[in-house]
């Protein structure tokens, strides 16, 4: 509805605040004003209007008691921090618009990249030096210079430099300058590796215009490439190829002609490095260990990472071998950086309004979610806001993706919706601005690599939300820059090493002198005849272990579902979380359009039919769930504070009984509650840690129902733990499931993914670092609710649609671990009601 200024007749606006209280204002007379909250617009309205007959609404009146609830900055504040900066009209514009509380403002300068040596200094291949004077290239820069002397005389490197700072030609050129010293016809000389199939395509053009001006002949080889490319390859290798980790797995263990391509490789490039963290990481340390099995060369190792906390240790724990960094920077140029709380309104009303007014100004813009949903989410409000966006994200076809990345490239998309998937160096061309959701600083840093790489001036601004973490860098903006995602590889996880030890008999047999380091693992498998000692050898049981190494993902992710609307495969989503999204009646998003799933078949047939729905069909839809879990293997223990906690093996027991209708639009955390006919039941077996909370009685002894307080208090810690811990542990609570077992003080957090991903391992690690900043999220937040709010206790994964929720008895709780309180695991006891 629409209300009239009562003194210029121009419209009013009506918001609820970040604490519950309701702010009235117009934009073009500048009166405003603070009320109490109340559901009803039209009753904070009249109470408007009566305040403003008694003269108690003013012009100015409001900005200090705006500045003292924490709703807004104060004007000084804001010109303190842009000091002797000189941001330009939008920035300017956005800073002073009070609209959301300015969390931090600085310019981040990139310093002009050191130069180099002339090409023809570095005693390159004549055809090397000529095709790059054709390309308009004199002189290397510094970073650019060194590893190429260094990669020539057989260093292990890794490149530490952003995006768009050269760090393809740093490794091409020496490779290529390699090649035509070393290389004989007919073998294959090095493989470059990249995370994504779409990365790898990406890439591959660049690359082959470049090798080939000099003779050097680039293949494509992974899922994609079709059975004439590959007998052509096989028949006549090229002397790089192009590939992925899961296809040089897939390939070794089955002992393919591809495989045999492999034990001629001299140079292993993996580009984009630092992606492979956690599981995947672990996995691909294996992949490589049996890659120097099977290679009659020493192989040296090129890595190419973004910005890490230690490049060094990290490359040296994923390749096994002494490495060296060399450090380049990127572009010259200015960034404007902002990071806003949206106090007044959603995060996602902030991030399409700042959509809006960068792509009016011709500004191309690229809006990163840290999810599907909020992806969809924000492209159909933007949409809706006459912006012209897309969706780009994991799931959807790669031929729609593609189309999308042309589009924007070719400048006739303004703004992109996506998820991670596009921090990796695909290239779309030109970007002026980057707008994020929370994700750890190194990311960020990432992300705005790809704003103004031709040196004009950009933005970036990060939006917080409404979630704890984003409440902590409200209050404590500085911890943002000191929370480094931490990037590791346990090469020890006794998942990973089981299933790559039966790989490696697998790719040969293994010689009873080999391998002592498994030698535990090995004796397991034989004791299970997964393999078999023939002739002092070990091989490999086929017949027995065929379907456990199908079944295994080096990516920690288990089956998909695929999708389909009017018989046409239109995306797919991997299980368990597809149950959650693609149950029956479920509202599904799917390139910024919503649809209905009208069939939905698991586990015999694993697909979901779904149909389009009107366009202002008001709501979409979050499941409600149930979980059991049962630990089968404790890994290790310890004392954080004094509470104990343990790293596991858990078998998870999930059920799907219900679905909450949300509207459109709300932030709503709860919805109306609808049952299935049929529950949907999935368990699987993955990581997790437990950990046994103390009990709050202080709070428990003024409750009228002490069981539901202790119960709901321990459910909100566990919320808490999970969100708050989110910067520390990399950016990961994503990826975290959680289970808190009635009144037992049990709590579980356990990786998402099947199997296990790290991000339970990374909060084990940094346990108390977590729970201090758990208990001051929930110290800090100012909602007087029993249960709490979004901002403290309440989760959008919540699967008791955000029911059960104590944020008293929370505080004690996170209050109590803080000040040392010991406790000791455990057994979870029959009749616990698992809240999740």
């Amino acid at each position: 509805m629409k209300f009239s200024c009562p003194k210029c007749k121009s419209k009013i606006e009506i918001q609820k605040t970040f604490n519950k209280k309701m702010h009235v204002s117009c934009e073009k007379c500048g009166i405003e004003d603070l009320l109490e909250f109340t559901k009803n617009p039209d009753e904070v309205f009249l109470e408007f209007l009566s305040r403003y007959d008694k003269g108690l609404v003013t012009e100015k009146g409001l900005s200090e008691g705006l500045k003292e609830e924490g709703i807004v900055r104060g004007e000084n504040e804001i010109k303190e921090m842009i000091g002797n900066n000189k941001p330009d009209k939008i920035t300017e514009e956005i800073l002073f618009s009070k609209k959301d509380y300015i969390s931090q403002y600085k310019v981040l300068k990139n310093p002009e990249p050191k130069m180099g040596c002339n090409v023809e200094d570095l005693g390159l291949d004549e055809s090397i030096s000529d095709h790059l004077k054709e390309l308009g290239i004199k002189q290397f820069y510094k970073f650019q210079e060194e590893t190429i002397q260094e990669v020539i005389f057989g260093e292990n490197v890794v490149i530490e430099a952003p995006t768009a700072s050269g760090k393809t030609e740093a490794f091409l050129i020496p490779v290529i300058q390699r090649i035509k010293k070393e290389s004989s016809y007919g073998n294959v000389f090095a493989i470059f590796i990249y995370p994504t199939k779409a990365l790898a395509r990406d890439q591959h053009p660049k690359i082959q215009k470049f090798a080939e001006r000099i003779g050097i002949n680039v293949r494509v080889f992974d899922g994609d490439t079709k059975i004439e490319e590959r007998r052509e390859i096989i028949e006549k290798p090229p002397q790089i190829i192009i590939t992925n980790f899961d296809v040089l797995h897939y390939h070794m263990w089955h002992q393919t002609r591809f495989a045999s391509l492999l034990a001629s490789i001299r140079i292993l490039v993996v580009d984009e490095a630092h992606v492979y963290s956690g599981i995947f990481g672990s996995n691909v340390h294996y992949i490589i260990k049996r890659l120097k099995r099977i290679c009659g060369n020493k192989i040296q190792f090129v890595a190419a990472s973004a910005t890490l906390e230690d490049a060094k240790v990290f490359c040296q724990n994923l390749f096994g071998e002494k490495m060296q960094v060399i450090r380049g920077s990127g572009k010259k140029g200015l960034t404007d950086f902002v990071m806003l709380f949206p106090s007044l309104r959603t995060q996602r009303n902030l991030m399409v309004e700042l959509t809006k007014k960068m792509t009016e100004k011709n500004h191309k813009t690229m809006v990163f979610s840290n999810s599907h949903l909020n992806s969809e989410l924000l492209a159909i409000q933007a949409k809706r806001q006459k912006v012209n966006i897309k969706v780009h994200r994991a799931g959807l076809m790669a031929n729609y993706r593609a189309s999308v990345e042309k589009q924007f490239k070719d400048n006739s998309l303004a703004a992109i919706s996506c998820t991670p998937t596009l921090e990796l160096g695909i290239d779309v061309g030109n970007v002026d601005c980057v707008i994020s959701s929370t994700i750890p600083v190194n990311r960020l840093i990432q992300r705005i690599g790809r704003a103004a790489r031709k040196g004009q001036r950009g933005y970036a601004f990060l939006a917080l939300g409404n979630d704890p973490i984003s409440q902590y860098y409200k209050n404590h903006p500085d911890d943002y820059f000191e929370d480094i995602e931490k990037t590791y590889i346990d090469p020890k996880n006794p998942f990973v090493e089981e299933f790559q030890v039966l790989a490696m008999a697998c790719d040969r047999p293994i010689s009873k002198h080999e391998l002592k380091e498994h030698q535990e693992v090995i004796e397991r498998h034989i004791i299970k005849e997964n393999i078999t000692l023939f002739n002092n050898r070990i091989i490999p049981n086929f017949d027995k272990i065929n379907s456990m190494l199908n079944d295994y993902s080096i990516r920690g992710i288990g089956k998909s579902i695929d999708i389909f609307l009017s018989d046409q495969k239109v995306g797919d989503r991997v299980l368990p979380i597809a149950l959650e999204e693609l149950h029956k009646d479920a509202i599904y998003f799917l390139a910024g359009i919503r649809y209905r799933v009208k069939e939905f078949d698991h586990p015999k047939k694993n697909y979901a039919k779904i149909e389009k729905i009107p366009r202002d069909y008001p709501y979409y839809t979050k499941s409600l769930t149930e979980e059991w879990p049962t630990i089968e293997t404790i890994f290790e223990k310890r004392i954080a504070n004094g509470v104990e906690v343990a790293f596991c093996k858990l078998h998870i027991q999930k059920k799907v009984y219900g679905y909450v209708n949300i509207e459109l639009g709300q932030e709503i955390t709860q919805g109306e509650k609808v049952l299935l006919d049929i529950p949907l039941e999935y368990d699987f077996v993955t990581k997790g840690i437990v950990f046994h909370a103390p009990r709050p009685l202080d709070v428990m002894e003024r409750a009228e129902d002490e069981d539901y307080t202790e119960a709901s208090g321990y459910h909100a810690t566990e919320h808490v733990v999970i969100e708050g811990s989110n910067m520390i542990t990399g950016g990961v609570s994503q990826d975290l499931g959680g289970i808190s077992l009635g009144t037992s003080g049990l709590i579980f957090i356990y990786d998402g993914a099947i199997g296990g991903s790290g991000a339970s391992k990374a909060l084990y690690d940094r346990f108390e670092k977590a729970l201090e900043r758990s208990m001051y999220i929930v110290k800090e937040c100012p909602c007087q609710n029993e249960s709490g709010c979004p901002r403290c206790t309440f989760s959008y994964r919540c699967g008791n649609n955000n029911e059960f929720l104590h944020k008293l008895s929370a505080l004690e709780i996170l209050q109590r671990i803080n000040n040392g309180e010991k406790t000791e695991l455990v057994d979870p006891t029959e009749g616990d009601k698992p809240l999740v």
